[in-house]
């Protein structure tokens, strides 16, 4: 794969719509699939390796169960996480398709645009969010250094100071100047994010036994809490998998440039149930440490080298973290919103030009207003992110028990009524009041639990959302299969 993503090898689709294709959504060719295991494992490991991700790992230690209950709880989450990503990243892998082409298996060749419009939204705004943050640890490198630029911060427009400003603008610039040279530039990338932040948090963790002594670190970080330890458990384990609901959509724009389904399965493997352990372990050892070193546990690994003092460790690890925070906002909440737009208008738009849009969109939502209203993230929170559930959940269903892992491939970019995916005028209504149902009483639930209204579901919204979508989607598919034979002789012809 070359530098530029349009560049790319791709299969060419015979008499493929332009409403439907481009090169970018095109299926991957095998000389464009680049990605080894150490590409897959590296895209996991900037995934995990952020502010967000240390703040995360972290929180389960603190759940009022011993150590051994929380990392027997991660074992379980992250191993259920990692089999989720080898089935929804299978159909991309097969057939060298991003998800929003993949959704139309499910959800019709324009239906598609719905299941890729609500994702998309989902990542312009969480990539917002999270260069804002990134912003504030450059925000805070540049004040330790230039003591002066603090009279920046006395004004401003739109709810920013004229510091703020710059370095949210410096972080959106920086990011986008990334994306723009492609999917092997990303690649490169996010190779180097995952394994610079462990360097960094092995420094941490070997500064604070040298301080502490292993004797005084412990894996349980809160007292023991009251109720079912089995319950709190099971809560832990969903809110691992809840935290990794985005990918768990749009993981097959990853996997179509595996080089074979061994490099996806280990590099997943790797990825999730080894490095998510091993993360959280390092993770807690420093934070376990900084209560008898500061007297308090800091879960915020940037305030932990700001605390130490030096200027030169203040600067290494807070750079490092800026880096991590890129890393995973590419992985999780750019590369989708792309490939989604593109998904809209693919004769106009293309990979860069979605991006282009995003990182426009990422500034309009003013995501230093959105974070500082909590109701305005748990409305978000539960109306579109309970949406990916039951999407999980129906893509799932339709590929493996109703398509059973069988697509004409050249029905995926035609608008022919003849398609397997045409369906009624390129809709799928049986997926989309699938998706309306159960996506209303997940939604629904959440909101109850949010407001006191009844027992908070917490995280077990996503689980609920997908095993509804399925079900539902099941239901109103049933008669309604297209036989494999019928589609077997499709392609034959």
């Amino acid at each position: 794969m070359s530098g530029n993503t349009s560049a790319s090898p791709v299969i060419a689709v015979p008499n493929a719509n332009a409403r439907l294709y481009n090169h970018d959504l095109a299926p991957i060719a095998p000389a464009g699939r680049t990605w080894g295991v150490f590409s897959i494992f590296a895209m996991w490991m900037s995934d995990v390796h952020s502010v967000g991700g240390y703040t995360f790992a972290a929180s389960l230690f603190f759940l009022g169960l011993t150590g051994w209950e929380v990392l027997l709880a991660m074992v379980v989450g992250i191993t259920i996480v990692y089999f989720l990503m080898n089935l929804i990243g299978r159909p991309s892998l097969k057939y060298g398709t991003p998800f929003p082409v993949v959704a139309r298996m499910a959800f019709g060749v324009m239906g598609a645009n719905i299941a890729a419009g609500l994702r998309g939204i989902v990542g312009i705004v969480w990539y917002g969010v999270q260069t804002y943050f990134a912003s504030k640890a450059v925000q805070a490198l540049v004040l330790t250094f230039y003591p002066s630029a603090e009279a920046w911060t006395h004004s401003g427009f739109a709810g920013l100071t004229a510091l703020g400003w710059a370095s949210f603008l410096f972080m959106w610039l920086f990011q986008l100047l990334i994306f723009l040279n492609g999917m092997e530039t990303i690649r490169k990338f996010i190779d180097f994010c995952g394994p610079v932040v462990y360097i960094v948090m092995f420094a941490l963790a070997i500064w604070i036994v040298t301080q502490t002594g292993a004797s005084s670190l412990s894996l349980q970080l809160s007292p023991r809490a009251e109720g079912s330890a089995i319950g709190h458990m099971a809560n832990a384990t969903m809110l691992i998998v809840a935290y990794f609901a985005a990918l768990l959509l749009n993981f097959g724009d990853f996997s179509r440039f595996a080089k074979d389904e061994r490099s996806m399965k280990v590099g997943n493997f790797l990825g999730l149930p080894v490095n998510f352990i091993v993360f959280a372990i390092i993770t807690v050892i420093v934070t376990a440490g900084t209560v008898k070193v500061f007297g308090e546990a800091i879960m915020d690994p940037v305030a932990i080298v700001e605390r130490i003092g030096n200027p030169i460790v203040v600067a290494i690890g807070s750079i490092t973290f800026i880096v991590a925070t890129m890393g995973i906002n590419i992985v999780a909440n750019f590369v989708s919103p792309a490939y989604d737009i593109s998904n809209l208008y693919p004769g106009k738009i293309d990979f860069r030009r979605g991006g282009l849009i995003t990182s426009i969109l990422s500034v309009m939502v003013c995501p230093w207003i959105f974070v500082s209203s909590p109701q305005a993230i748990t409305i978000f929170v539960s109306i579109f992110g309970a949406a990916l559930g039951p999407m999980f959940g129906i893509m799932v269903a339709d590929y493996y028990l109703v398509k059973r892992q069988q697509i004409v491939l050249n029905d995926l970019y035609t608008m022919s009524p003849n398609g397997s995916l045409h369906f009624d005028g390129g809709w799928n209504r049986m997926a989309l009041l699938a998706l309306a149902g159960s996506a209303f009483i997940a939604i629904g639930l959440s909101l109850a639990g949010a407001y006191g209204l009844m027992t908070n579901l917490g995280d077990w919204g996503w689980l609920i959302g997908a095993a509804l979508g399925a079900l539902f989607y099941m239901a109103l598919m049933r008669g309604r299969e297209a036989p494999v034979e019928r589609i077997l002789h499709s392609r034959s012809t």
